[in-house]
């Protein structure tokens, strides 16, 4: 019962989320992912380690696919997301947490930086 209460409590988050709060829930949930990941590598929970590892890579995956190459700077996100697929490949064939903490110090920069620009472009808002 409170597993659906979560799961309509998450989905009308996400159906009524802006765009920026979209990709902001993307990354808090890989790095939720990467959290989960982790901890089953340390306790040798393979499968499920595999699972939470290849949910990040499909997150992964979305943020390219949305990437607007009209602008130049969709390139350098793409080049930083094709690197971090690689080494998700890497630490989910070698079960490494060593390689997980870099890609979770890349995933955490990325949401705090992302948080930012969500606050900055707020405040802009209201100058306007």
């Amino acid at each position: 019962m409170v597993n659906r209460g979560y799961s309509a409590y998450a989905n009308t988050k996400a159906n009524t989320a802006s765009p920026g709060e979209l990709i902001l829930m993307l990354y808090d949930g890989a790095i939720r992912f990467g959290n989960l990941a982790m901890d089953a590598i340390e306790k040798k929970e393979i499968e499920k380690a595999h699972i939470n590892i290849v949910k990040i890579e499909n997150i992964i995956k979305e943020f390219q696919a949305s990437l607007d190459f009209k602008y130049p700077v969709a390139k350098e996100f793409n080049n930083v997301y094709t690197y971090l697929l690689q080494r998700l490949i890497e630490a989910n064939m070698k079960k490494d947490n060593e390689i997980m903490e870099e890609i979770m110090g890349h995933l955490r920069t990325m949401r705090d930086t992302w948080k930012e620009v969500m606050k900055l472009s707020k405040q802009e808002k209201k100058v306007v």
